[in-house]
C-alpha cells in the first residue's frame, strides 16, 4: 500500500451512487409492498451496504483499513429504477471514495440478487463517485501571484562549513511544489543578533513566508525564539500547537522543541527544527494549511483593514 503517514488526519467525507434499473414497474411495485420472495430489499440492502464500506479494505488490495465513522445508505425510487446513494465520513489521513463506492455497489448487488427471481432484467449501471472532499486540495489556497518566501538556515557547523544544509534545501524543495518562489536563502550562526537582522531584513522587503531551521532546542546555543519572539507582531501559537502534535505522533523527542510562529507585519514567520526530519514533518503537517494565513493577510490588505 502507499505510505500515508506523512499526511495529516482531516475530516474525510465521499458520496457515491449506483442505479438499479429494472424490466417491469410491478417489480418496483413489489419493493415498495414488501412481496418480493426474499425478504424486504432496500433494508437488506442498506445492511449489506454498511458492511460493504467497512470491509472495503479486505477486498481491494491497495485500500488502508479506516475508522469508519458514519455511513449512510440511503434510496431514491422511481418508476423502473432503484438510485443508491452512499455517504461515507472518516477522520483519517486517506479519503473514502472507494469505501463509498464499495457500499453503494454491495448495495446495488444485494438489489439485483434479490430482485432477479421475479425480474430477469434487473441491470446495474453507472457506479460512480458524486463527491469527495477533506483532503489538502481542499485546503489549498489559490493566490494571483506567486508567494514568495526565504529559508534562513541557522546553524553554527553550516554557517563554519564544517556540515551540509540538508534542512534547508529540503524546505526549499517543498516550498517549489507548493508554487512559492524561494526569493532568499541563507545561512548564520546561531547568534540571536545576526537571526534577527536577517528576518527583519527579509520581512521588510516584503516577502510572504519566512521559514527558519534551527536553533529551537534545548543546547545552550539554541535560541532561536528568543531571537524572533520580540520582532512578532502577533503570534499565532496554534501553528506550533498542530507541528508538536505532528511530530509527537511520529517522534517522542516532539516535545522538546520550542519553535514558536507569527506575523512580523504582513510576512508569516515560522522557525521549524534543524535536523533533516523534523524540518520534513513540520512540512507535512502544515502545508498548505499555514499558507491560507497568507490569503487572509492578503485579503485584509486590499481591502484596507
Amino acid at each position: 500500500m502507499i505510505d500515508i503517514t506523512h499526511k495529516p488526519t482531516t475530516l474525510r467525507e465521499a458520496t457515491a451512487t449506483a442505479l438499479v434499473t429494472v424490466s417491469q414497474s410491478a417489480t418496483i411495485a413489489a419493493v415498495k409492498e414488501k412481496r418480493v420472495p426474499k425478504g424486504e430489499v432496500l433494508e437488506s440492502a442498506r445492511v449489506a451496504a454498511l458492511f460493504g464500506v467497512k470491509k472495503t479494505h479486505e477486498m481491494i488490495p491497495d485500500c488502508h483499513p479506516l475508522p469508519i465513522e458514519h455511513a449512510e445508505c440511503t434510496f431514491a425510487v422511481g418508476e423502473q429504477e432503484i438510485l443508491v446513494t452512499m455517504r461515507v465520513r472518516t477522520i483519517y489521513r486517506t479519503g473514502v471514495e472507494v469505501e463509498a463506492m464499495h457500499g453503494a455497489s454491495v448495495a446495488a448487488l444485494t438489489i439485483y440478487d434479490m430482485l432477479k427471481p421475479i425480474d430477469k432484467g434487473v441491470v446495474i449501471t453507472g457506479i460512480r463517485l458524486v463527491e469527495k472532499k477533506g483532503g489538502k486540495s481542499d485546503w489549498t489556497d489559490r493566490f494571483d501571484v506567486p508567494l514568495k518566501a526565504g529559508v534562513l538556515v541557522i546553524s553554527d557547523g553550516v554557517a563554519s562549513g564544517k556540515k551540509e544544509d540538508k534542512a534547508g534545501a529540503a524546505i526549499a524543495e517543498r516550498l517549489a511544489k507548493l508554487d512559492v518562489e524561494v526569493s532568499q536563502q541563507a545561512v548564520v550562526a546561531d547568534e540571536p543578533d545576526a537571526i534577527a537582522a536577517r528576518v527583519r531584513e527579509w520581512s521588510n522587503s516584503g516577502l510572504d513566508l519566512i521559514l527558519t531551521t534551527g536553533g529551537t532546542g534545548l543546547s545552550p546555543r539554541d535560541r532561536t525564539p528568543e531571537a524572533l519572539a520580540p520582532l512578532l507582531d502577533r503570534e499565532v501559537p496554534g501553528i506550533m500547537e498542530v507541528a508538536r502534535s505532528y511530530g509527537q505522533e511520529r517522534m517522542p523527542w516532539a516535545m522538546m522543541s520550542r519553535g514558536i510562529a507569527g506575523m512580523i507585519g504582513r510576512t508569516l514567520v515560522i522557525t521549524l527544527p534543524g535536523s533533516t526530519r523534523g524540518a520534513k514533518e513540520t512540512m507535512d503537517a502544515l502545508f498548505p494549511f499555514a499558507m491560507h494565513i497568507i490569503k487572509v493577510q492578503e485579503h485584509a490588505f486590499r481591502h484596507g483593514l
